[in-house]
C-alpha cells in the first residue's frame, strides 16, 4: 500500500491547490471548489495518521473524517444559498463585486 508520508505529501498538494484557488479566482463558485478540496485534503490527512496508529486509536482519526464532511456539507449548502441570493441582486459571480455593496 501506500506509506503514511506519501498520503501526507499528497494531501498537503491538494491542500495547497485548494488555497491557490481560493486566492487566485474571481468567481466564487471556483472559491467554493478550492475551499472544498482543502477541507477534503485536511481528511485524508486525518486518514493518513490514522493508519499509522494502533487499532483502538485508528477509530478516532477514520470517524472525525465524517463529522467534517458533514459540516462540509452544511457549509456549501448555506453557501450556495447566499450566492444565488447574491446573484438576484447583483447579477454577477465575481468576488469582487460583493465587496462593494452596501447596508
Amino acid at each position: 500500500m501506500f506509506s503514511p508520508l506519501s498520503i501526507q505529501l499528497l494531501a498537503a498538494v491538494l491542500f495547497c491547490f485548494g488555497i491557490a484557488t481560493i486566492i487566485s479566482k474571481r468567481n466564487i463558485f471556483f472559491a467554493f471548489l478550492g475551499l472544498e478540496l482543502a477541507i477534503n485534503a485536511a481528511n485524508l490527512s486525518f486518514i493518513g495518521f490514522s493508519k499509522s496508529l494502533p487499532a483502538l486509536q485508528s477509530v478516532a482519526g477514520q470517524i472525525t473524517p465524517i463529522f467534517v464532511i458533514a459540516v462540509a456539507a452544511a457549509e456549501a449548502c448555506i453557501g450556495l444559498a447566499i450566492v444565488v441570493l447574491i446573484f438576484r441582486n447583483q447579477e454577477t459571480i465575481d468576488s469582487d463585486e460583493y465587496s462593494q455593496m452596501q447596508g
